[in-house]
Order: C-alpha cells, then sequence, then structure tokens
C-alpha cells in the first residue's frame, strides 16, 4: 500500500504520538517522518513498509485510496 502524507499525520493523530515517537517505533529518523509529511520528499520503499508495519501493529488501519481518498481508522 502506498502511504500519503496526509494518512501519517492522521494515524499518528489517532494513535496521539509525534513524529519522534513514530521515528523511534519504525527505526527511522525524525527527519524522514518530517520531510514526508511535510511534502519535501517520498519514501523508499523500505522505509514506507517500516512506517505502515509499525502504524498497523500500533492499531491504525490505512484505508486506500477511493472515492474519496485515502484514510486512516482505529481498530
Amino acid at each position: 500500500m502506498e502511504l500519503a502524507p496526509e494518512q501519517c499525520r492522521a494515524a499518528r493523530g489517532l494513535l496521539n504520538w509525534t513524529q519522534e515517537r513514530l521515528a523511534e517505533e519504525a527505526g527511522v529518523s525524525r527527519s524522514t517522518v518530517r520531510d514526508f509529511e511535510c511534502h519535501r520528499h517520498v519514501l523508499h520503499r523500505g522505509t514506507e513498509t517500516q512506517i505502515v508495519r509499525t502504524l498497523q501493529e500500533a492499531g491504525v488501519m490505512l484505508l486506500p485510496s477511493g472515492e474519496h481518498g485515502p484514510g486512516v481508522r482505529i481498530r
């Protein structure tokens, strides 16, 4: 699944996580999360996989783009 910057921010909001917390949990740098969420760069596939897995393991469901765009839900 392709993670959108807006999904990442929304997922962090549902979890009440900071960028720093997501970075620590996913094993990436805070600047990677910050720059992705600010549309400064796209994620490498491996980094995206780590972040998606981390969010999903924390209880977030990432919804694919559909009629209304990508979304998130908490389990």
